[in-house]
């Protein structure tokens, strides 16, 4: 037998060799291919830089942001399959980090989509909290609009949205988050500033704000306060001007501070709220007339 008719009795048995490895190879290279940095954690992690592990979701997400304009990637934060990514942008290699500005993106890890979140100057990050029963703890900030400026600080928190497999900033409107503090108010106008985190009795954490404004003689003070939270029948979130009694409440709720959540409050030293959680009595004007006075209206005459 010639070596080719050899070659034609042994190829089922190599095949039955061969054939198991190549669908092995060809099923990782499908799996590589379709996925490449699909996230298999349960929970929210920081990226290390450093770490090799971490090393395909800093390519990954690098080349999702290859087409904007930024100086350095920040911070990686993962969840499932997205990527909740901070960078910043300098003005000029010799500029102040100090007036670096930041945008932050989510990025997904399986199609390179990228969702641009937010902008803005002195990004804050503050504690971990809970605005709905029903989805994980949610990474607040504060952040700045400018920098040596009348800068104005907001609020907000990102969430992941698991419908759009994407995070998501809260209580977004006109490009910014809640506005908590002015650095200058109207002019003519006194304005006193208060907000603060708090806990519902249910446990799950608001945003509360007030703004007062004091024309003087021109007009009557006006009162802003204002609740952020998340509505838990449609997981929306929702702003709230409050009013009367709500309003009241709201007012001793956030100079007194009970239930603050990460100490997250500012403006509560202020005369306004010291003067709603310990009003002064007022002095009332004597109406009694005094006891020689006897009810004339002119003093008596003398005798002679």
């Amino acid at each position: 037998m010639d070596g080719l008719g050899r070659l034609a009795l042994m190829y089922p048995q190599i095949m039955r060799g061969i054939f198991p490895r190549l669908c092995l190879i060809f099923g990782l290279l499908a799996i590589f291919v379709s996925t490449p940095i699909t996230a298999q954690q349960d929970s929210f992690h920081w990226v290390d830089f450093h770490a090799d592990k971490d090393q395909p979701v800093i390519v990954w997400v690098t080349r999702a942001l290859s087409t904007e304009h930024w100086t350095a990637i920040r911070e990686i934060g993962v969840l499932y399959d997205s990527a909740l990514v901070v960078t910043s942008t300098r003005a000029a290699a010799d500029a102040s980090p100090a007036a670096d500005t930041f945008d932050v993106w989510s990025v997904n890890l399986t199609n390179h989509v990228r969702t641009p979140l937010l902008k803005g100057v002195n990004l804050r990050w503050l504690d971990w909290m809970q605005f709905s029963p029903f989805e994980p703890r949610e990474i607040a900030v504060f952040y700045d609009d400018c920098v040596n400026c009348t800068a104005t600080t907001y609020f907000t928190a990102f969430h992941f949205d698991v419908r759009d497999h994407i995070f998501v900033s809260r209580w977004m409107r006109g490009g910014q988050a809640v506005p908590v503090w002015f650095t200058a108010g109207p002019q003519g106008v006194s304005l006193t500033q208060v907000y603060a985190v708090l806990t519902a009795p249910d446990g799950l954490n608001y945003l509360a704000t007030w703004n007062h404004y004091d024309y003087g003689k021109q007009k009557p003070a006006e009162d802003y306060l204002f609740r952020y939270d998340v509505d838990q029948n449609s997981g929306l979130d929702r702003t709230a001007l409050l009013s009367n009694k709500d309003a009241d409440a709201m007012k001793q709720r956030l100079c007194s501070v009970q239930g603050a959540a990460a100490n997250l409050v500012r403006g509560q030293d202020s005369e306004l709220c010291q003067q709603t959680v310990h009003p002064r009595a007022e002095r009332k004007p004597v109406t009694t007339p005094p006891t020689n006075n006897q009810g004339r209206s002119t003093p008596a005459q003398p005798h002679h």
